[in-house]
């Protein structure tokens, strides 16, 4: 992709998400995301109703009359984005490939957390660590996380996801926002996830197309495994084998929905050919 096009659809999303974070999920992603808590702000005098177990009593002793202390919500947070981007990734049969739902979801995101003055980290993983951007913030830093959402290719097209959970654990010493994006259909994760979720404020973004859920009877056809490029002819045409994937299919998505919940994790499943604002409103609103 050259420069010219690469700033375009750059220019494309941000038109995008960037008027979806403004008018919509700001106030949403406010609410529903605590600060790390409370800091001293000033101290004044006392008022009726106040707590009396905010009261200052040295500056009250000095003054001869009660002051209390008034503490505000520490708002700064930081967002950290970890990101699947290995060859499952690029299917879709819909309106778009999954790859280009999770970059306008990551930067409706982004831009969500720049406007609450948050610092915003990524993580670009296959079944290694492609890319990680430290938390930073400001507009000129999530254009450049867009950038890499849009033109970076992997390394590796194979996945796993319990490596970018334990890189993410590495990294991030103190509590952060942490959407994995992905459509986790790797695993095991549920290790790594559980010591991460015991820090940090997880969800787990599952992205998947409607053709995934199931084989339609198409007979004998020829699959790529878009991970490994391994060819396999498969009758679809046959009743067990269609069942046997639906099967293997859902165990996936349980799977994700158990272990995130065991680890007190949030979720969110949206298909490629559906709204995935309608879903992270939805999120924020149960949250908040």
């Amino acid at each position: 992709m050259d420069t010219k096009e690469l700033l375009k659809k750059v220019r494309k999303i941000e038109i995008k998400t960037r008027r979806l974070s403004d008018h919509i999920f700001s106030g949403e992603y406010h609410t529903s995301f605590k600060g790390r808590g409370m800091t001293f702000s000033e101290v004044r005098q006392y008022q009726f109703g106040d707590d009396v177990r905010a009261i200052d009593w040295n500056v009250t002793a000095r003054y001869n009359e009660p002051f209390v202390k008034v503490f505000e919500e520490e708002r700064e947070l930081t967002m950290m984005l970890v990101v699947d981007i290995s060859g499952s990734e690029s299917f879709g049969t819909q309106n778009q490939f999954k790859r280009d739902t999770i970059t306008e979801i990551a930067a409706t995101l982004a831009f969500s957390a720049m406007n609450n003055n948050d610092k915003i980290g990524l993580i670009l993983f296959s079944d290694q660590i492609e890319l990680y951007i430290p938390p930073k913030k400001g507009k000129s830093h999530v254009l450049r996380i867009i950038r890499e959402l849009i033109e970076f290719e992997p390394k590796s097209r194979r996945t796993d996801i319990g490596q970018a959970i334990r890189f993410l654990s590495g990294v991030m010493k103190k509590k952060a926002i942490t959407f994995i994006i992905s459509d986790f259909l790797s695993e095991p994760y549920d290790q790594p996830l559980k010591i991460a979720a015991k820090r940090h404020d997880i969800t787990g973004i599952r992205i998947y197309d409607v053709r995934e859920t199931k084989i339609p009877n198409l007979g004998l056809v020829p699959m790529v495994d878009a991970e490994t490029g391994a060819v396999q002819l498969v009758q679809t045409g046959s009743r067990s084998v269609r069942m046997k994937y639906e099967a293997y299919y859902a165990s996936k998505v349980a799977y994700f929905s158990d272990i995130f919940k065991k680890c007190g994790a949030g979720t969110i499943s949206a298909r490629t050919d559906e709204s995935y604002v309608t879903k992270l409103l939805g999120y924020f609103k149960s949250r908040g």
